[in-house]
């Protein structure tokens, strides 16, 4: 059976290694969403990790589909030349990147001051003014404006490709019957929920070609009453694979589904069943996101054949060389306890090493 540490082929991409960095947000960019020097200087130090595949934070494919301050743009030429240095940062240690690419939907702050929601109404509490649905031409031009990030990401000399259809952002929103509430060819039945996946891939193939790795982070499950079940997750992403998806990475669906944490609690793959069951019904590799800390958990699961690549992120942001530190032959798991101090909202995220040092001299 694989282990950790095995060479694995993601459609025509040779990873060195099983392990990912999954796509984190990392507040290095500046106010337009383009790559900085930090933004640089870190991902050159994951690279020096030797993680097989790095994933970028998600990059939004038009200003109105921006989600966080300090987020990577794809949405102008002009950010092809600093996207370039971080693919470059990484080819020069050895190790090959992917961008995430994504519209933030609801989530979005400047589609919400436009008055704009998926399906006409906030399902956000937060949120009490009514809102406009979004048209046929709406929709049309953001998928349009994935196939443009597409072709911005091949020039700027990524390996790979992945969508965001997870964790609460427009992709996610589409498929979910909690959130989508349409009744028109966008809404209602599963096929239609799912068209705007179908749609947003085919025209990112056309962009592409066939032989560029196309992936997705997926939520194939939601936790609140009326949201997607596993099942139909599972049949999406089915469709979405033969429609020419490489791979798929399994995480959280709707904000809802994402587990809360006790960083005393112990190690846990919490989306682990749903990767399974994901993995049954694909013929592409799977990935699995969400609390694996340890080498002996990682290569557990993929000698159980649940996943097929295992990704982590916060680990990396306090130890972006873990990977080196197990192929010594150490035992330790990460460092990281799943404290999430290392992600202050609205701002960059931090030195985790520090964070815990300022936590501990507290009084």
């Amino acid at each position: 059976m694989p282990t950790l540490f095995e060479p694995i082929k993601i459609g025509s991409l040779e990873l060195k290694n099983r392990l990912v960095r999954s796509a984190t947000w990392d507040g290095a960019a500046d106010s337009e969403g383009m790559v900085t020097d930090a933004a640089v200087a870190l991902f050159r130090e994951l690279g020096r990790g030797g993680i097989g595949l790095i994933i970028t934070g998600h990059n939004f494919v038009s200003r109105l589909g921006q989600g966080s301050p300090g987020q990577y743009g794809i949405h102008r030429d002009e950010m092809i030349p600093g996207l370039c240095r971080l693919t470059d940062a990484v080819h020069r240690e050895g190790s090959k990147i992917a961008v995430q690419i994504t519209h933030c939907g609801i989530n979005s702050g400047y589609l919400r001051r436009q008055g704009i929601t998926l399906q006409g109404v906030s399902l956000l509490s937060e949120i009490e003014t009514p809102h406009k649905e979004m048209t046929d031409a709406e929709i049309e031009a953001i998928i349009a404006d994935f196939a443009s990030a597409a072709r911005r990401a091949i020039e700027a000399g990524f390996d790979a490709i992945q969508l965001h259809g997870a964790h609460g952002f427009l992709m996610s929103q589409f498929l979910s019957p909690f959130f989508n509430r349409r009744t028109d060819r966008w809404g209602g039945s599963s096929q239609n929920r799912r068209r705007f996946h179908m749609e947003v891939i085919e025209r990112v193939r056309q962009t592409i070609g066939r032989d560029f790795p196309l992936l997705i982070k997926l939520g194939p499950q939601e936790t609140q009453t009326g949201g997607l079940s596993l099942d139909e997750g599972v049949a999406a992403a089915r469709e979405m694979a033969k429609q020419g998806l490489d791979a798929i990475e399994i995480s959280a669906g709707g904000r809802g589904s994402i587990p809360k944490e006790d960083e005393n609690a112990p190690e846990k793959a919490y989306f682990r069943d749903a990767a399974a069951a994901v993995k049954r019904g694909v013929t592409v590799p799977v990935m699995l996101v969400g609390g694996i800390r340890s080498r002996e958990m990682a290569n557990e699961i993929l000698d159980s054949g649940d996943a097929d690549l295992i990704s982590m992120c916060r680990p990396f942001i306090r130890e972006p060389h873990l990977l080196v530190r197990w192929q010594r032959g150490e035992t330790k798991p990460a460092t990281c306890i799943s404290c999430n101090k290392c992600m202050p909202a609205g701002g960059n995220i931090l030195s985790c090493g520090e964070e815990r040092r300022l936590r501990e001299e507290k009084p």
